[in-house]
């Protein structure tokens, strides 16, 4: 995965300085006193230290420019006539600690002084400054660079009390007489060293030896102090060194044919490489390997680090490797091939961000991008998942706000959005927590709309067009992918995606793609927390989506459950694209039962042919043996849902108002919806008997039942109404034909009653006495309903 990860800065050319010779060292520092400007220290063959200095806001991309301007005047001193072999920048001193011919020297950071010699036994080749981990200096108390007395007398009372070291007593507290700033490990031929460097009077400084070490195995040529071990490598191999007990241990050895051994502490996460060859071996402070190998395409020249980057140089070029993945993320061409070695640098900082490369003559500095621009070039070389897989990394490290992930997959999802990867773009959005489902909305209506407001004005840095409608939205796209067509042809590289270049998509299947997956953002939307006015949104917009899909099912299911459409909204729509289903269902919803039942009756007229599925009657009935079944007439399925909601409803004219429609199709949803007890206040008795039909006996007969019967109903009038019903019912029943059934039938069909009228006339003239018996047996007077006389005969005695 490429990345941009270092931009030039600025570069230097040495090649015309009177005294410059070839570079063999380089240092990076900045100082906390001077945050926009970094310095650069250049050692040379011939013994000169330069200073260079250089803009931290004079980047390419900063001025313009596709190269790095030289901004900086140089400073020189004299080390000798030796080359400089290393350079440690001691920024909290102002100092420049200089290893040449095997001595030390000292240099103020500006170089206005001539470099002093330290005294100290000469043969110096290997030295390695003390570098304490964070968890290290927590534990102690003290800082990674120690001020005035501090990192040399601590460290002395770790050895031990009453010591004598360099001629320096050190009492039982540990406190030696003199000022220690820093403390390096010093291989002066065979013998390692761990000093302290003092500074005296006038600037000035001593190194004050504070311990040796006895190490045999082979001669150090390269070495780094991390905590309290000192790890070194030589031809034989790596080993670990304790600087408090002076033990060693062999870490691995390395093969008889291999390049010289090379270390590199990583302050970042408090790790040291170790190299063999071209792999990068990193470990823990106790020499144990941490993760895995790193494995360069070639050998090195030399090697850095940067934030969570390796940088290795050579044969020209700046290479980048990811320290959890390994993997190489960034080259850079500097200086061309068959240059000669080349040498890198890097702040001496666990947040550091410049790095620079020396070949012979020529210093280039280079700046790392702030994170929010490396996942900007990723997002507009269309790299969505490198950009992504960026920040989990950053976010991973501390080094970006948690939401920031968020935020870079809506910004991926809006880019795949105008890409035409309207599936893939919608899984981005639904992975992104800090997303609105307002953002969508103005690809579904145009502006200015009743939701307008609520749409968050975020660009999400510029890098995608303002939303638009889909129908736009997919218009433009095909439109770019033409136009791409007409550039490639013409030789011109495009960034246009090849699967759609390759295939271009037909407009009506890519605006379906569109609109399903959207819809399928705003489905999950709706589980979320939100405010009213944006479910008021995504609802009714949904239904939007739905139409122009023609999903009814979907449309109804909506429709009919708990939902926030804005009614006024879909009306007109639903209405001239007939979905007058989904339109009552809606009004019901929202307790418009007036408007929801006058529909279900414009309904069960206009279904007076052909055949409709209650989906919701089938789910619930679990006895279905024949697929015959499944259908039902569309009259009965409006006056099914006209009646669950006049059973709710306590609003008696409208109930009286649809009764009779209801009862012409089916009676028992006519007595159903009389005999509710699911709405607050019930109707009035005698009002409803004046409003029943005539012709509708047994829904009278099945009201006044169930007012007797299950209401406790006390009224005689009532009590002998349903008497004389059920008589003038009996009589007609015996007199019919059909005597054996003595039953009537309801218009339907479907008799409401399981017993024959007769049975229910007798049981009820034995059961009751509140009805006239009088009226009853004048009623029956002439009839062959000989049982029922003699009943009422016995009452009347």
């Amino acid at each position: 995965m490429s990345r941009t990860v270092i931009e030039p800065l600025s570069q230097f050319d040495l090649s015309s300085h009177s005294r410059a010779t070839t570079i063999r060292s380089l240092a990076v520092a900045t100082s906390p006193s001077d945050p926009q400007h970094a310095f650069l220290y250049v050692g040379t063959y011939s013994g000169t230290l330069f200073s260079l200095s250089t803009n931290l806001n004079n980047s390419a991309s900063s001025n313009g420019s596709d190269h790095p301007k030289h901004n900086g005047g140089t400073g020189s001193v004299s080390v000798g006539d030796s080359p400089v072999e290393s350079i440690f920048v001691l920024v909290e001193l102002g100092k420049v600690l200089v290893l040449s011919e095997g001595s030390l020297f000292l240099v103020d950071s500006e170089l206005t002084n001539h470099a002093a010699r330290l005294s100290f036994p000469k043969g110096v080749s290997v030295v390695a400054r003390r570098v304490r981990s964070g968890a290290e200096s927590e534990g102690s108390g003290e800082q990674a660079s120690s001020s005035s007395g501090g990192g040399g007398q601590r460290f002395l009372k770790r050895l031990g009390s009453g010591v004598r070291v360099n001629g320096l007593r050190v009492n039982k507290e540990g406190e030696a007489h003199g000022e220690g700033n820093s403390v390096f490990a010093v291989v002066a031929g065979k013998r390692l060293l761990l000093v302290e460097l003092v500074l005296g009077g006038g600037g000035t400084g001593s190194l004050v030896i504070l311990k040796e070490i006895q190490f045999v195995d082979g001669v150090i040529s390269t070495m780094v102090w991390l905590d309290d071990s000192i790890i070194v490598g030589t031809a034989n191999g790596y080993s670990l060194i304790s600087s408090v007990t002076g033990q060693s241990g062999v870490i691995f050895s390395l093969p008889d044919v291999s390049r010289p051994p090379r270390l590199k502490l990583l302050r970042k996460e408090w790790r040291v490489l170790l190299l063999v060859d071209n792999v990068g071996i990193i470990v823990d402070p106790h020499g144990q390997p941490v993760g895995g190998s790193l494995v360069f395409r070639h050998g090195l020249d030399s090697v850095e680090e940067i934030s969570s980057y390796v940088v290795i140089v050579s044969d020209g070029k700046i290479e980048l490797y990811h320290k959890r993945s390994g993997s190489c993320v960034q080259v850079l061409p500097f200086g061309g091939e068959g240059i000669g070695p080349c040498i890198v640098a890097s702040e001496e900082d666990r947040g550091g961000k410049l790095v620079a490369v020396a070949t012979a003559t020529k210093v280039v500095c280079y700046q790392k991008l702030r994170s929010e621009e490396q996942i900007k070039d990723l997002l507009r070389k269309k790299n969505y998942k490198g950009a992504v897989s960026l920040v989990e990394e950053l976010e991973a490290e501390g080094e970006m706000p948690k939401d920031l992930l968020s935020f870079v997959h809506a910004q991926v999802g809006f880019l795949l959005l105008f890409d035409l990867h309207f599936e893939e773009a919608v899984d981005h959005f639904l992975l992104s927590e800090t997303m609105q489902p307002s953002e969508v909305f103005p690809f579904i209506m145009q502006d200015p709309n009743r939701w307008s407001l609520l749409v968050p004005r975020n660009r999400y840095w510029g890098l995608h067009p303002p939303p638009a409608p889909l129908e736009v939205v997919v218009d433009d796209g095909l439109m770019t992918i033409q136009r791409a067509s007409f550039l490639r042809k013409a030789g011109v590289e495009t960034i246009v995606d090849n699967d759609l270049f390759l295939n271009p998509p037909n407009r009506a299947d890519l605006l379906e793609s569109a609109i399903k997956n959207i819809s399928r953002y705003l489905e999950a939307c709706r589980e979320k927390d939100l405010t009213q006015s944006v479910r008021e949104g995504v609802d009714t917009l949904l239904m939007y989506l739905y139409r122009a899909l023609n999903r009814v099912e979907d449309m109804e299911r909506l429709a009919s459950s708990t939902n926030w459409c804005v009614v006024e909204e879909l009306e007109q729509m639903l209405e001239e694209s007939g979905h007058l289903r989904t339109l009552a269902f809606l009004c019901a919803s929202k307790g418009m039962s007036s408007k929801a039942v006058s529909i279900w009756r414009i309904l069960a007229r206009n279904y007076s042919s052909g055949l409709w599925i209650d989906t919701a009657l089938n789910n619930n009935n679990n006895n279905i043996r024949d697929s015959r079944e499944n259908l039902v007439s569309g009259k009965e399925i409006a006056a099914a849902e006209a009646a669950k909601i006049l059973e709710e409803s306590s609003d008696q004219d409208l109930i009286l108002q649809h009764l009779g429609w209801i009862a012409d199709i089916s009676q028992v949803l006519a007595v159903k919806v009389l005999t509710s007890d699911r709405r607050v206040v019930q109707l009035n008795p005698d009002e409803v008997v004046t409003a029943i039909d005539p012709q509708k006996v047994e829904i009278l007969q099945r009201f006044l039942q169930w007012l007797i019967e299950e209401q406790d109903c006390n009224d005689t009038q009532l009590h002998t109404l349903y008497a004389l019903s059920l008589a003038k019912s009996a009589i007609e029943a015996f007199e019919s034909e059909n005597l054996d059934s003595g039953n009537t039938e309801s218009t339907s069909g479907i008799s409401i009653f399981q017993t024959s009228v007769r049975k229910r006339l007798q049981v009820f003239l034995q059961s009751s006495d509140l009805y006239d018996p009088e009226e009853v047996l004048d009623l029956i007077e002439g009839s062959e309903l000989w049982l029922e006389k003699v009943s009422l005969l016995i009452v009347l005695s």
